[in-house]
C-alpha cells in the first residue's frame, strides 16, 4: 500500500500542476519540476523514496532515445556527420576545457576539474527534446543543430565513463571495485584481452539482431493480433537492449538509440512508437518530478548566493561556447539564440556520472551535493529560459533581421501579402494568367525560393504601413491578405480597409469565426483555407467507399451549399466576445438539417433505381 500511496501523490501532483503550467504557457517540463518541489521540499509529502524513484525514472530517457532512433535512418545520420563531429564535438571539447579551467582556477585538483568539466558539458536531452517537440522547433535550423549536439553528447558519455575512473584521487573516499560492481558484468567474467571482443560482439548483436532477428519475431507476434503482447515485446526489446549495454559498461541510452536506428526502416516502426510513447511520457514526467522533489532546500537556503551563482555560471559558460559556435557556422539570429538557450543547462546524465565519480573517489561527497543541486537549478531555469526566448528574444530577432526590407521597384494591379502554402497558389494563378502581381513576404528564404522558379517577390513585413504603401497599393485593384498570423492578418485587413477604401480586399481565413472577424475588419471576400480541399477529399473518400463519382459529387455539392447557408445564418448569432446559446442552438439545428439533406439525397438515388446502400456506404 505504501507504493500505491506514493504513486497516488506523484500522479495527483502531475495531474494538477502540468495542465496549469501548460495553460500558462510554461510547458510540461517546468510543470513537473514545480510539482516535484511542492510535494518534496515545500510540503514534505515525499522524501526518502525519491532517489530510488529517480533511478527508475531515468529509464524514461532511455526510452526517449529509442524513439529518437526510430526517427533516424542510417542515411540521415551519415548526412549529419558534419554536424555531429563539428558542432557536437566542438561544444563538448570547448565546454569541458573552459569549465575545467574555471574549476582549476578556483583551487580544485586538475583531476576533479576535468571530471566536472566533462559532466557539465552534457545538456538535458529530456528537457530540450521535450520542449522543442512541444514548441514545434525541432524542424528549424536551430532545432536540428541542437539535436545533432545532443546526439554527440550521448555518444560522448561512453568515453566519459571510461575516463572518470582514471582520475581517482587518493583520500577522497570511494571504492573503484564497489563502484564498478553494478555494471560491466560481462567484462568482469572474461579475460582482459577478450573485453574488446565482448563489447564489439554486443554492439554487433544489436545491429544484426535488429535487422535479421527482431523483425521475424515481431511479424510472428503481430500475427497473434494480441496488442498487449506486442506492447510487452516492445518493452522487452528496450529493456533487454539497455541491460545488455549496461552489462558491457556502455550507456543504456546509447544502446537503445542504436536499436532504434536499426529498426527505423522497419515496417513495425510506427507500432513500436505508439506502444513505447505512453511509457516514455510517464517515466520522463516522473523523472522531472523526482528532480524537483530531490532539491535540498536546506543546502540551498544555507548557501543560496553561492549555489545560484554556480548554476548561472555554468549556464553562462556553456552559453558563450554555444553562441560562438553558432556564430562560426553562421546561424541566423533566431536560430543562434535558440541554439544558445537550448543547450545551456546541465543534463540528467550528470546525476549518474557524479554518482560514479563519487563512488570511484574522484569527487568528495560535499562537492557532489553542491554540484548536483546546481545541475537541478540549471534544469529548473531552462524552461524559463525557453519562455524568455519565445516571448522576448525571438520576436525581436525576427523583427530585427540582418536583412533589410527590399526596395520595391514595381507596382501592379494586385498586391499579395504572404506567399505561404495558400498565397503562392493564388500568386501563380494570377501571374500565369497575365496579371502584374506585387508579392510581399517576411520570410527571406521563401522569397529566394520564389525567385528560383521564376516568380519575383519582395522581402518585407506587410504589416508595416510604409512597406505596404511602397507596393503601390493606392492604384491597385485587389489586395490579397494571406499571411499566417491570425491576429496580424485581421489587423492588416482593417488597416487596408481604412486607408485604401477603393481597393477590393480578398482574405484567407483560418476557420469560420475568422471569416466573421475579417468581414468585420473590412474584407470583401473571405475564403477558408482548407474548406474546398477538405470537400474534395471527402468526395474522394465517398468514391473509395463504393459510391459512384456522380453521386459523390452531388453529395459534395449538397454539403457545400448547406455549409454556406449555415455560414449566413450563424453570422447574425456570432460576436467577437464568443458564441452564445443562440449560436449553439442554430448550429445544432443546421447539423440536424444536414443529416436530413444527405439522407434525402441518398433516398432519391434509391428511388431512381440505384442499388441499396450498406450502412458503410452513406453517412
Amino acid at each position: 500500500m505504501e507504493i500505491l500511496s506514493s504513486a497516488f501523490v506523484y500522479l495527483v501532483a502531475a495531474v494538477i500542476a502540468v495542465p496549469i503550467a501548460q495553460r500558462l504557457g510554461l510547458g510540461s517540463v517546468l510543470g513537473y519540476l514545480i510539482a516535484g518541489v511542492v510535494i518534496g521540499p515545500a510540503l514534505g509529502i515525499v522524501g526518502a523514496e525519491t532517489t530510488e524513484l529517480q533511478h527508475f525514472a531515468e529509464f524514461g530517457v532511455v526510452m526517449m532515445l529509442f524513439l529518437v532512433g526510430l526517427e533516424l535512418r542510417p542515411s540521415m545520420l551519415w548526412a549529419m556527420r558534419g554536424q555531429l563531429i563539428g558542432l557536437g564535438g566542438a561544444q563538448v571539447v570547448a565546454t569541458t576545457f573552459l569549465i575545467a579551467a574555471a574549476g582549476y582556477g578556483f583551487g580544485l585538483p586538475w583531476q576533479q576539474a576535468v571530471a566536472i568539466g566533462m559532466v557539465l558539458a552534457l545538456s538535458s536531452t529530456a528537457i530540450v527534446l521535450q520542449t522543442l517537440g512541444e514548441k514545434g522547433w525541432l524542424g528549424t535550423v536551430g532545432g536540428k543543430s541542437i539535436f545533432s549536439v545532443l546526439l554527440t553528447q550521448d555518444v560522448a558519455v561512453i568515453p566519459m565513463l571510461a575516463i572518470i575512473p582514471l582520475l581517482i584521487i587518493s583520500g577522497t573516499g570511494g571504492d573503484v571495485e564497489q563502484a564498478s560492481a553494478h555494471s560491466a558484468i560481462l567484462l568482469d567474467i572474461v579475460p582482459d584481452w577478450a573485453e574488446p571482443l565482448v563489447t564489439v560482439g554486443a554492439i554487433a548483436l544489436i545491429i544484426i539482431g535488429g535487422r535479421y532477428l527482431i523483425r521475424p519475431v515481431f511479424r510472428f507476434i503481430a500475427a497473434s493480433r494480441l496488442r498487449e503482447i506486442f506492447t510487452a515485446s516492445a518493452l522487452l526489446l528496450v529493456i533487454g537492449t539497455a541491460l545488455l549495454m549496461d552489462a558491457i559498461g556502455l550507456s543504456p541510452a546509447l544502446g537503445t538509440f542504436l536499436a532504434g536506428v536499426v529498426l527505423s526502416d522497419s515496417e513495425y516502426r510506427h507500432e513500436l512508437e505508439n506502444d513505447i510513447e505512453p511509457f516514455k511520457g510517464l517515466l520522463l514526467g516522473l523523472f522531472f518530478l523526482t528532480v524537483g522533489a530531490s532539491i535540498d532546500f536546506n543546502l540551498l537556503f544555507d548557501q543560496p548566493a553561492m549555489l545560484l551563482a554556480l548554476a548561472v555560471g555554468i549556464m553562462l559558460i556553456k552559453a558563450v561556447v554555444l553562441f560562438v559556435i553558432a556564430s562560426c557556422v553562421r546561424m541566423c539570429g533566431v536560430d543562434r539564440m535558440l541554439f544558445t538557450v537550448g543547450l545551456a543547462q546541465a543534463g540528467e546524465f550528470a546525476f549518474v556520472l557524479f554518482g560514479i565519480a563519487l563512488g570511484v573517489g574522484v569527487l568528495p561527497i560535499e562537492l557532489v551535493q553542491k554540484l548536483t543541486l546546481a545541475v537541478a537549478l540549471t534544469m529548473v531555469l531552462t524552461p524559463a529560459a525557453f519562455i524568455l526566448h519565445e516571448r522576448l528574444l525571438a520576436p525581436r530577432l525576427i523583427k530585427d533581421t540582418s536583412r533589410e526590407a527590399d526596395e520595391i521597384d514595381q507596382t501592379g494591379s494586385i498586391v499579395v501579402a504572404g506567399i505561404g502554402r495558400f498565397g503562392q497558389i493564388v500568386t501563380r494563378l494570377l501571374t500565369t494568367s497575365g496579371y502584374q502581381v506585387v508579392v510581399l513576404d517576411h520570410d527571406p528564404q521563401v522569397i529566394e525560393n520564389l525567385g528560383r522558379i521564376g516568380f519575383r517577390g519582395f522581402y518585407g513585413d506587410a504589416t508595416r504601413p510604409d512597406l505596404l504603401h511602397n507596393t503601390g497599393i493606392e492604384q491597385a485593384k485587389l489586395f490579397v491578405a494571406a499571411i499566417d498570423d491570425r491576429e496580424k492578418l485581421t489587423a492588416l485587413v482593417a488597416h487596408v480597409a481604412s486607408h485604401y477604401p477603393n481597393v477590393r480586399i480578398l482574405a484567407r481565413a483560418i476557420d469560420r469565426h475568422h471569416v466573421y472577424e475579417l468581414e468585420n475588419a473590412g474584407a470583401h471576400f473571405v475564403e477558408r483555407e482548407t474548406f474546398e480541399s477538405a470537400l474534395n477529399l471527402g468526395r474522394d473518400a465517398l468514391i473509395e467507399l463504393g459510391l459512384s463519382s456522380a453521386r459523390a459529387e452531388r453529395k459534395k455539392t449538397a454539403f457545400r451549399k448547406h455549409d454556406f447557408e449555415t455560414l449566413e445564418k450563424l453570422r447574425a448569432q456570432w460576436n467577437a466576445n464568443g458564441i452564445d446559446k443562440g449560436y449553439i442552438d442554430t448550429m445544432r439545428a443546421q447539423n440536424e438539417t444536414l443529416f436530413e439533406i444527405m439522407r434525402d439525397e441518398h433516398e432519391e438515388q434509391n428511388d431512381a433505381g440505384a442499388k441499396t446502400a450498406t450502412p458503410d456506404a452513406a453517412p
